[in-house]
Parts: structure tokens; sequence; C-alpha cells
């Protein structure tokens, strides 16, 4: 969750540092610093706490040079943000390492190095890392063979990137369980956690494999496997442009999200859906053997991920009649599930290294289903590598923490998937031409309901200084009322909950007053009368109601009600992302008002590498 930046060039390498540092800051933003070794071949490190400007302040008063160097931005696990605590962590006389994910055995490690000696100076566990490397380098003197000693001592989950004075020429680095992605170009190599880091120097890329150990010098990469074989790692041409990370004229990097939703579902259908129908090519040269044996489904994620699943279950269940169970992927790892017959297995995430979703992936993988499946919006990650069959999101760079058109297009890929089902389980030319024309729709109805904007911002003004608020729907809407509901108390801390409209009565109605809002999402379906019986039971105890609602819902603002009018003839299966928008757009405008960090809120990170 944390973001690494490394070089080896013929230039100075602090610029490149600090600008990848910059566009990996939404993986972690409590605290960043570099170590670089200078044209005296002597290393040097700064660290401060606070965001990525503080550390180039930092070095605007110490400045300093060199044409190797190594970078990290954090996202606390072991200990509280401090100096002491950032990386990059030094051990003995010029040897720095900095480093992503979580060593699970770093208390029995950090035992043995104090008895051999060692004084810490931080309370996390790369520390121990930089200590057990400096430790293996007494007895062998090669850095990489102290890396892959150490490595091999590792438990849990790591992207290193080491830095030595006495191998001046070289960095080593080693993954497993978090992303590496090594850059290639004429003037030097380099390595990052995240392509975007590096999308000013080059775009060409190798992704480092689980277990891979790499030396970088400025003119080669040598690969090792896990066992320490030499390997090959293709190198992939990146398609992101360098502005792709910019915010351009948006405010917020979340805002500029929001307003890309149009063109990101465009781009997750286009060649995938011609002619009224869904190209047999959409998901796989595999997939026309697959889809057919599909009796269950199984959906894994996270987060937002786990939202998106859970409409992709309505609809499975209801349109293509296969049995569909969604799970959040840190229960399921730890469950001894089932596998009815015949499962395909699908995994969600946008980042496609989501640690809980990835382990849960490999179980799945020995565990019998019929195949796997990955919906991520990341064409190199592990997740997808991993996968059977793979439905790319195409959703472009997301940097806001609080994701938007990620899920927008999770959902977009999902219908997809229901619609590749349902064509092998009874549906036939003309019900699956309806399907793929409401999806064709979805770009111009966004964009209309993007429209209501200005609206929304007046509505946010009621919700400025309100601590609590109520999210409902009902049917394939309910996961849209919980992401409506995860927007607002990420990124405003105003607490928010959503339920399925009928459980009011069962107990959240002891919580609805005057000072509790409650905001519903009303489509004109087959729920939307008992949707109305819910919402009058709001106002009879004095609850005031925020409904987004259909134009022939017939529903009208009066005292207590405020109804904001959708975008007529939404269909029920293009409803759950028309709806979404307009409870992104309230989230983004209250926080705004509150005055906190839209895009980087307290205590989160975007790619959540860690348990």
């Amino acid at each position: 969750m944390c973001g690494i930046v490394g070089a080896v060039t013929d230039r100075d390498v602090v610029p490149v540092l600090i600008e990848g540092l910059r566009r990996l800051e939404y993986r972690g933003y409590d605290s960043a610093g570099l170590a670089v070794l200078a044209d005296n071949g002597k290393l040097g490190r700064l660290r401060t706490v606070g965001k990525v400007k503080m550390l180039q302040e930092a070095l605007d008063e110490q400045p300093t040079h060199g044409r190797i160097g190594i970078a990290h931005t954090r996202w606390a696990t072991h200990g509280v943000p401090s100096e002491r605590n950032a990386h990059p962590h030094i051990s003995g006389e010029g040897l720095a390492i900095v480093h992503n994910g979580i060593i699970e055995n770093h208390e029995a490690l950090r035992r043995e190095l104090q008895g051999l000696g060692y004084v810490f100076t931080s309370e996390t566990d790369t520390e121990v890392v930089a200590h057990r490397i400096h430790h293996h380098l007494k007895r062998e003197p090669d850095l990489l063979a102290a890396v892959r000693a150490t490595v091999a001592e590792l438990e849990g989950a790591y992207a290193l990137v080491v830095l030595d004075e006495h191998h001046p020429d070289r960095l080593i680095l080693a993954r497993m369980g978090c992303p590496v992605v090594i850059g290639l170009s004429e003037n030097g190599n380099y390595v990052a956690s995240d392509v975007a880091a590096l999308l000013p120097v080059t775009r060409r890329f190798q992704f480092l494999e689980e277990g891979d150990v790499a030396v970088l010098t400025q003119s080669s990469v040598t690969l090792t496997d896990a066992h320490g074989n030499p390997v090959e790692r293709a190198i992939k041409e990146s398609e992101l442009s360098a502005d792709a990370a910019e915010k351009g004229q948006y405010a917020h990097f979340m805002l500029k999200e929001i307003h890309e939703q149009p063109r990101a579902v465009a781009n997750t259908l286009q060649e995938r859906v011609a002619n009224g129908r869904l190209l047999d090519a959409a998901f796989g040269p595999r997939a026309q053997e697959i889809f057919p044996k599909v009796e269950y489904v199984r959906i894994v994620a996270c987060g937002t991920s786990y939202h998106s699943g859970v409409v992709a279950q309505y609809f499975i269940e209801q349109m293509c009649r296969i049995p569909c169970r969604v799970e959040i992927a840190s229960e399921y790892r730890y469950r001894n599930a089932v596998v009815p017959r015949n499962t395909l297995f699908v995994s969600i995430s946008q980042s496609g290294e989501t640690a809980d979703t990835l382990a849960a992936l490999r179980i799945a993988k020995q565990s019998g289903y019929l195949a796997t499946l990955a919906i991520c919006n990341s064409p190199e990650s592990s997740l997808v590598r991993e996968s059977d069959l793979v439905m790319l999101t195409r959703a472009g760079p997301e940097i806001g923490v609080a994701s938007t058109k990620a899920f927008t297009t999770q959902i977009t890929a999902l219908s997809l998937l229901v619609v590749a089902l349902a064509k092998h389980h009874g549906t036939d030319a003309e019900r699956e031409k309806a399907l793929v024309t409401r999806l064709i729709e979805l770009p111009g109805l966004i964009d209309k309901t993007l429209a209501l904007d200005p609206v929304i911002h007046q509505l946010a003004l009621r919700f400025k200084d309100k601590h609590h608020a109520l999210f409902l729907g009902r049917g394939a809407l309910y996961p849209i009322a919980m992401e409506g509901a995860l927007k607002l108390k990420e990124i405003s801390y105003i607490h928010a909950e959503a339920y399925a409209a009928g459980e009011l009565k069962h107990g959240p109605l002891a919580l609805v007053d005057a000072d509790m809002p409650v905001i519903a999402v009303a489509p004109n379906n087959d729920l939307l009368e008992k949707l109305k019986s819910n919402l009058m039971e709001v106002r009879a105890r004095g609850g005031e109601l925020y409904v987004f609602a259909d134009p022939d819902s017939g529903m009208e603002s009066s005292e207590g009600v405020h109804v904001i009018t959708m975008p007529r003839h939404v269909s029920y299966f293009q409803a759950p992302v028309v709806y979404t928008i307009p409870l992104q757009l309230l989230s983004y405008h209250v926080a705004t008002l509150r005055g906190t960090d839209v895009d980087q809120p307290r205590n989160l990170a975007k790619s959540v590498t860690v348990e």
C-alpha cells in the first residue's frame, strides 16, 4: 500500500524520484523519503512526515544529487507515522532499503538480530529486513546473494529495493505478493510499484513475477526466478500517456474521474459488442468452452469491488437463472468453502494486486473450480496473469482513493458477463440484443446524470454539518446504496450506513430523527411501490428524505422530502450504474464543503496490497 521508486541512470535521479513519488502518493501519504548515492560515493538519506511536498521542501533546504537512488511514500502498517518510521531504512554504513508489504515473522527476526547486537531505531518490520541483509553481507559480500538469503527467511508479502554504497552501480529488487515493475530506457533503468510513476521517463516495462529477484544497473536488467534460475520477462509497451494521471482542469482527481465515466464505460464496451450482440472473443478464447458448463458462480472481492459483485449477483440469478454467491475476500480466504459442481470463480479488483482477493484466487485455483475469471483494470497485474479468463475494465488510471469510474466499469464488465452467461443458458438473440442495447446507452445516460451536478452541489449544503446518514435501496439498487454510504464515509468522514429498505422496521428506524438524513435511490421498477412505503416510515418518524427518483415514479418534493429527478427511461439493467453517479457527486461536494482531503482521505490508501 506504499509507493516505491528507484533509478540507476546517467543523470541526476532526484527529480525522477520526486515526480515518481508524487504520482504514487495515492498509495500512501503519511511520510516520504529517499536515499541517494552522491558523486562522492556516500549514501545520503532524507525523510519527512507528511506528503511528498514536505519532502520536496526539505530537499530545497538540503539539496542532494546522484545517479542512483531509491524513494518511498508510506502508508503506515507497523509504527505510527513519524520520521524514524519513514523509509528508506538503513543498516550499517551505506545499506538502504525501501519496502512495501508486511513481514509476518518480523518479531522473531528482530529478537534474533538484537541478540546479534543490532540496534533498532524504528517500530517497522522493514528495518528487520535491512539488518538481515547487512548480517548476511558480513558472511557473503555479494549483495545479490545477501538479498536472496534474506528473502528466503521472510514470511509474508514484500516488494523490496536495496541500495548499497559498496555496490554503487546497482539496485537489487525482490517481489513476493506486492507488485514491482521495471522501466527500461536508453539513459538508464527504473523500478516502481506502479507504471504511473515512470511514465514521464519510459513507456517500456517488465513486470516481476512471484519470487523474482532482479539486478538493475544503468545498462542492464538481470532476472532470476524463485529458484534462482535465470529468466526472461516480456517487455510491454504501455498505452498510457504521461499526463493520464494529471488532474487537468479539475480541482480533484475524484471529480475528474467522476466526469470520465461516460468515456470509461464506452471504452469497456468497445470492441466487445457489435450489431446488437456480445462478441464471442470478449472474454478470451476459452470462454466459449467454459461458459456453457457453468452451473454456479462465486464472486469474491473487497470494498467497492464487492459492491459491484453484489449488483452482478442480482443480474446473474434473475437473467441467467444460475445460483450466485458474493463473498468478501478477507472472509472467503479463511473459510473452508464448499465448491458446487461446475462453479465459475470471479475475482474483482481495480488494481489486480489486492492482497486478500489475490490470496482468494490462489486458494480457488486449488479448490476444484471450473475456471477463474478476473474483472480488473490493470492488464499486467497478478490477478490478470493468474486467471483463466479476463475482462479488463479499461477505466484508465484512477488516482482518487475513493473509487468512482473503476466501480461503474466493473458493473459494466460484469453486465457483459451476464449477457455471456445468458447466451448459454436460454437467452435468445432478441433478448441478447435488448441487453446489449441497454449497455450501449449507458454513456449517454451517465452524461445526462452528470448534468445534475449543480443541483447536487446545492443539496450538499444540507449535509455539511451532519454526523450520520442512512442510505436505502432495494433489489440491485441496495448495493448502490451500500456504495453511496461507503463514499460518504470515506471522504467526508460522516458516519453512513446502508440498508435494504425493507429492513428499516427491523432496527434502523430507531436511529431516524430530524438530524439523520436518509438518502434513497428510487428507479421506476417493480420494487418502487414497496420502496415508497418504506420511505413513508421514515417521514412518519420525522426523518428528512433525499430521493433520487425516476420522473415517472410519482414522487414529488414536499415538506421533509427532497426529490431529485433522474433521467427518464432508465432500465433495470442500467439503473445501478446511472444511480451511483449522483451519490458520488453528493459525497464529493459534501467532502469539499467540510474541507477534507478528497483524493487522499485519512487512514486510507488506494491499493490494498496487505491484509
